[in-house]
């Protein structure tokens, strides 16, 4: 047989059938619904008097909309608590697990889905949210989709899916101390561009790649499309098993054993052929932040903004709206640049691994004065973790408070907004205009530097404080 790779071998295992000259009919293990994006979903549902086919195979949470103080129903925000009611009403008549204000499971989707071993590898897992790619970081074809797409799946358990090309970005060598997986990413969409993975589905691989946590894989798949690709996943190894193996709910299943052993030999055939390679050397990626209104205009913490950028139809007229937004300047360094705002959270890096990495840089220091920190762990069960490790008392003898488990100021549709011209610096994964509240200004990093710029007030090299500490 012709070598695979590994989502070859996972979108063929779940291809029911195939469109001649169209797309794929392409079954859906787990599916994934939030208050969002759903509600027309399922009034679709109830206008073609049609049930849910497998509510079992549904997952919901709310998660965009809750408050992150004061966490309780009814929520005082009109438009926030129809949404989440909506949800509860619509899972309880379908048989749906809904996990609401305050469920101890409650929790951003792409949080929950994993700690509670719903994502497990070879799957193909879909949600109405752009970051589902998140789950990929488990061996798994997942992909975010549209209103009308979670209609279908509600309805047939399955998708009408056109197959991407695949990407193999392969990153040899080791980070740097003081780099995390969230400038690896950066540095990567910062290289190839927010268009350069356009129409792929991007394998991850390499040394770099094998020594990640699974935390710091699903930041990685989790901005994924942040480069334009359809999602990205990572074949599932011994770090995989191990965190699974912690998971009380897959150590309660019979078959954990020989589906681990499963799961170990899911992985690209040697000699399979990609459509498109890029390779990377670790060792050379420094700690990034963002200057600009996308993912992809990013550099070192301590480099310079562009003096131009890359020629093309509109491509420097961009570039100039950008420096505008942010009232910055072509060549200007923003190391020790003052901000207003620091956010530690969201899918991307809101999970109890981030948490520790901010703790680290924070313990026996103390907030700047003048600062705004919003520290919002990404579930239930990473908040009750940071109190139990104590993590939650480093930062009340810091200055900090933590809040309670929600998206938060990751997209800001609660009232978790930064004020207009102001500036963040945000550990989420999207620095468009205003999706931190209208006229915000956000600079992405990683949770060393957000801890940084929390503790000085200022952009700072997180690997000045390393050394520090050490």
């Amino acid at each position: 047989m012709e070598p695979r790779t590994l989502f070859d071998k996972i979108w063929d295992a779940h291809t029911v059938k195939s469109v001649e000259d169209g797309p794929d009919v392409l079954y859906i293990d787990r599916h994934y619904i939030h208050e969002v994006t759903s509600p027309q979903a399922f009034l679709g549902l109830r206008q073609r008097s049609i049930g849910v086919f497998r509510p079992e195979k549904t997952t919901a949470v709310a998660d965009h909309n809750i408050p992150t103080t004061d966490q309780h129903l009814p929520i005082r925000d009109a438009v926030s608590r129809a949404q989440v009611e909506a949800l509860a009403d619509n899972c309880r008549v379908a048989g749906i697990e809904y996990f609401g204000i305050g469920h101890h499971n409650n929790g951003i989707v792409h949080v929950t889905g994993p700690e509670l071993g719903k994502t497990l590898p070879g799957m193909t897992i879909v949600c109405g949210d752009s970051h589902t790619s998140t789950h990929g970081a488990f061996g798994t074809i997942a992909f975010g989709i549209g209103t009308s797409e979670v209609e279908m799946v509600l309805a047939t358990q399955c998708i009408l899916q056109a197959r991407p090309g695949r990407m193999r970005i392969t990153v040899n060598g080791e980070l740097s101390k003081g780099v995390t997986s969230k400038d690896l990413i950066l540095y990567i969409i910062s290289s190839v561009s927010t268009s350069g993975a356009a129409g792929y589905f991007v394998e991850y691989a390499g040394e770099a790649i094998k020594s990640l946590s699974m935390e710091a894989r699903m930041t990685i798949c989790n901005m994924s499309i942040e480069m334009g690709a359809r999602g990205g996943l990572i074949a599932p190894d011994e770090i995989t098993a191990d965190y699974l193996s912690r998971i009380p709910s897959f150590n309660r299943n019979p078959e954990a054993v020989s589906l681990t052993e499963n799961w170990l030999s899911l992985r690209t055939d040697p000699g399979a052929v990609f459509d498109r390679e890029l390779e990377f050397d670790a060792s050379s990626v420094p700690p990034m932040i963002t200057w600009g209104t996308n993912p992809g205009m990013g550099m070192a913490v301590d480099g310079k903004i562009p003096e131009a950028d890359q020629p093309g139809p509109g491509g420097n007229d961009s570039f100039l709206k950008a420096l505008e937004y942010m009232d910055f300047k072509p060549g200007m360094k923003l190391l020790g640049y003052p901000v207003d705002y620091v956010f530690l959270g969201s899918c991307t890096n809101g999970r109890i691994e981030d948490l520790r990495a901010f703790a680290s840089m924070v313990e026996g220091r103390q907030k700047a004065p003048g600062v705004t920190v919003l520290i919002v762990p990404g579930s239930q069960q990473v908040a009750r973790q940071a109190e139990e490790e104590g993590l939650t008392e480093i930062f009340k003898r810091a200055g900090f408070a933590m809040r309670q488990p929600g998206c938060s100021s990751c997209l800001a549709m609660n009232d978790d907004k930064i004020p207009p011209g102001k500036y963040a610096v945000s550990t989420s994964n999207r620095n468009f205009e205003g999706r931190q509240g209208p006229g915000a200004r956000t600079i992405l990093a990683g949770p060393l530097a957000a801890a940084t710029a929390a503790v000085t007030g200022r952009i700072t090299d997180p690997r000045k404080l390393i050394r520090v500490c050490d």
